[in-house]
């Protein structure tokens, strides 16, 4: 049954895996392996930003503010999450983007869990 748990914290685990606790990504047979939903726990800095625009969504995404202020990009539109619980949602074919206005903790859930959206990481 141990297999079967996993029992870590997001600001350790987050970190080794550019924030991403649950996905498509964690290796076959971890319990945080899925291709039903993925978990982010961000920790962004004032003025981290996505380097680039997600385009040709195909998941249903949730991004819920815990600290900080954070501003989601969305095609004609601007979501400023400023207090704790401010959340967005957008569904599948929204493209988006983001930016930390401060120092900012969000936790992101998308589904399904599916590759080909992770930005190259800077050399």
């Amino acid at each position: 049954m141990d297999e079967q748990v996993y029992v870590g914290n997001a600001n350790i685990d987050a970190a080794g895996d550019r924030g991403w606790l649950l996905g498509h990504f964690k290796p076959l047979g971890d319990p945080r392996h899925s291709e039903e939903v993925e978990i982010k726990w961000g920790v962004h800095p004032a003025g981290d930003e996505r380097a680039q625009w997600v385009r040709g969504e195909a998941r249903t995404a949730l991004l819920v503010l815990i600290s900080g202020r954070f501003r989601v990009e969305l095609p004609g539109r601007s979501v400023l999450l400023a207090e704790p619980g401010d959340y967005v949602v957008w569904g599948k074919g929204v493209d988006h983007s983001w930016v930390a206005e401060q120092e900012s903790v969000v936790l992101t859930v998308r589904w399904p869990s599916v590759p080909g959206y992770r930005v190259p990481h800077p050399e």
